[in-house]
């Protein structure tokens, strides 16, 4: 009956002198005490097809200007203020960039020249193509297919409105005429 008691006291002992010490690890390995004079460096999209944009982000940067380059990169990328410490950038990737990954850097303009860095994937996406165009429909509408692109009715189609509508209001007057005279026989 002892020993339940006495197992406790001694898991107490033991957490009582762990939990200091895991907590001192924590906050040192964190950093939280000196969080706000590291910058660091984000890049969205993280993956794009050559050609494409990325939107560069430097956080905790102490001075208001900052470059950043990439051998991905068509040029330097000249970063700008935003709000609080915060500074933003656009750069566009090379169209012959290699397919891989690419180190981003960027170099602060401040007291120290602090340096950050991140990772740009440049991944090829193919787009299907088609071969040959598809065959579809037949009889008129494969005619009329080159006409389809017109912006409305031409010349043409306007003589030949006019001249039905005057075929048919000749055949009413006719048709009128015919009922209007009285049978003779």
């Amino acid at each position: 009956m002892r020993s339940i008691p006495l197992t406790f006291c001694a898991a107490a002992v033991v957490a009582a002198t762990l939990v200091p010490a895991s907590v001192a690890l924590a906050e040192s390995g964190s950093g939280h005490g000196d969080s706000r004079s590291r910058a660091t460096l984000s890049v969205s999209p993280s993956s794009v097809a050559p050609g494409g944009e990325v939107d560069l982000e430097v956080d905790g940067c102490k001075g208001k200007e900052a470059k950043g380059n990439s051998d991905a990169f068509v040029s330097e990328a000249r970063f700008s203020p935003g709000d609080g410490r915060t500074l933003f950038a656009e750069a566009r990737i090379r169209s012959d960039a290699e397919p891989g990954d690419y180190d981003v850097q960027a170099i602060c303009k401040d007291d120290k020249h602090t340096k950050v860095s991140a990772v740009l994937t440049v991944a090829h996406r193919s787009r299907p193509m088609p071969i040959a165009p598809v065959r579809a429909g037949g009889g008129g509408t494969a005619v009329l297919a080159g006409q389809a692109q017109q912006d409305g009715p031409g010349t043409v189609h306007a003589v030949t409105g006019l001249a039905l509508a005057a075929v048919a209001a000749v055949a009413v007057a006719f048709r009128s005429a015919r009922r209007r005279r009285p049978a003779t026989d």
